[in-house]
């Protein structure tokens, strides 16, 4: 067993893909005017920036760090589609016409984004391998084909891959079989900012370094920063999971903290060693996934494994040593012929999850001109790149069948200190099955 903190003291507060760019733009000073004021500079943010610049609207973006500092500078970097998402809860909840609807959102995500790298000339290290989702233990099987059955019902297009498969394709040995969907793996750092120098190209107006403090509702909202304000008959909240501490929200998201760490570069060697000539960015089908990639600067990026919530949905950045621990473990598990690699840094995140964990889209307000959008619940390379050109559309007077099959009534989340107890209680729980699986897995 690895020592609780081995390893793990490189953690990084702008996470492991971003840097504070050099061309960092000012912060707000005085008063400006704009069609449409966004807050928040990640995928939703920006893709919807750049989307309401080409309809010929004038466009401020706020962000209180800068572009990409959030969760879309610190995910994974999988551009996933419907695969592993909740088909039974959108099922149950939407009914299956909408729920079909629903994973045309999640999928059509992956088509979006590729789309958009081209147009867009973003390089980003993108790999159209494909994603596969692969039991560590036979015992995950039946689970594993139930959730793929269902997702056929709904439209979630999957393909099983048996463990000949598994080999023939060097996907390494811990990974016994699982299923496999379109998409990829890219550097999320790198994509954000193209976004971003996108954005800037088009004429966007960002502005970093720019807290928003608070804002006026009516009809023409006022954003207040420290050294300013931004007035606009519109405004979008790109916020995520950190909405709930502008004061919307609270209601509808919990704020849950992923974490990441990665190795030090392979060598040739250790490359070799491990076969996975494709590689396949790899999550599980534990109840809070693991997940697995290779990075264009060959190091191996291992993620999630243990969730973490704060108080009140709060958003410390902080390290999670015993998530950083947890994940240690699972490369060690996963990966023997890596046992002791160096971790060369580690990192930590929030997404934002809704209790029936689909997305929140909608508008608030007394003239129902605030927009927000958060639960993308993990997939949120595709869907809030996506959902950028939803509320573009929107608020040009189009009403997309997709944003509209969004549209449900959230459960509402409970209040303090129930919320916490019970989404501590709801974690320690899938821990505790996961860590089953898992001893069952070395003894195997």
């Amino acid at each position: 067993m690895p020592e609780p903190t081995r390893n793990v003291d490189k953690f990084r507060l702008l996470g492991g893909w971003v840097e504070q760019p050099d061309d960092l733009q000012p912060a707000l000073e005085g008063d400006v005017k704009a069609d449409v004021i966004i807050i928040g500079a990640g995928f939703a943010g920006l893709s919807t920036a750049l989307e309401l610049t080409a309809l010929g609207a004038s466009v401020v973006v706020l962000e209180q760090a800068f572009a990409g500092f959030g969760a879309s500078g610190r995910n994974a970097g999988y551009l996933a589609g419907s695969m592993g998402v909740e088909f039974e809860l959108f099922h149950k909840r939407l009914g299956a016409q909408q729920a079909r609807k629903v994973v045309s959102f999640y999928d059509e995500g992956v088509a979006y984004v590729e789309r958009r790298l081209s147009e867009l000339a973003i390089d980003c290290d993108y790999n159209p391998s494909g994603l596969i989702r692969a039991a560590i233990h036979p015992a995950q099987e039946k689970r594993l084909r139930h959730s793929m059955a269902l997702g056929h019902e709904l439209g979630s297009v999957t393909r099983f891959v048996d463990r000949d498969e598994m080999r023939a394709r060097g996907i390494p040995p811990a990974f016994l079989f699982g299923c496999t969907q379109h998409g990829g793996t890219l550097d999320p750092g790198k994509y954000v900012m193209g976004l971003r120098q996108a954005a800037l190209r088009a004429g966007v107006r960002l502005y970093e370094q720019t807290q928003l403090l608070s804002y006026s509702d009516g009809p023409v909202i006022t954003c207040h920063t420290e050294k300013g304000s931004a007035s606009a008959p519109i405004m979008v909240l790109a916020t995520n999971a950190y909405t709930p501490q502008l004061g919307l929200l609270r209601d509808k998201v919990a704020p849950l903290r992923v974490s990441a760490i990665e190795t030090q570069p392979l060598s040739t060697a250790q490359l070799e060693s491990l076969g996975w000539q494709g590689r396949e960015g790899i999550v599980t089908p534990h109840w809070t996934m693991e997940s697995h990639r290779l990075t264009a600067r060959n190091t191996l990026l291992v993620t999630t494994k243990q969730l973490g919530y704060a108080y009140g949905s709060l958003t410390p950045n902080a390290p999670d040593h015993a998530a950083y621990a947890a994940l240690r473990q699972a490369l060690d598990d996963r990966f023997p012929t890596l046992r002791g690699v160096a971790i060369d840094r580690c990192w930590s995140g929030y997404i934002s999850l809704a209790y029936d964990a689909l997305p929140v889209v909608g508008e608030a307000g007394s003239h129902r001109n605030i927009l927000y959008t958060a639960g993308c619940s993990g997939h949120g390379v595709g869907t809030q790149s996506l959902i950028g050109y939803l509320l573009a559309e929107r608020i040009g007077g189009i009403e997309q069948a997709l944003l509209a099959a969004l549209r449900h009534k959230t459960p509402s989340t409970l209040p303090e200190p129930l919320q916490w107890c019970a989404v501590k209680a709801a974690l320690a729980g899938v821990n505790l099955l996961d860590s089953a699986l898992n001893r069952r897995a070395r003894a195997s």
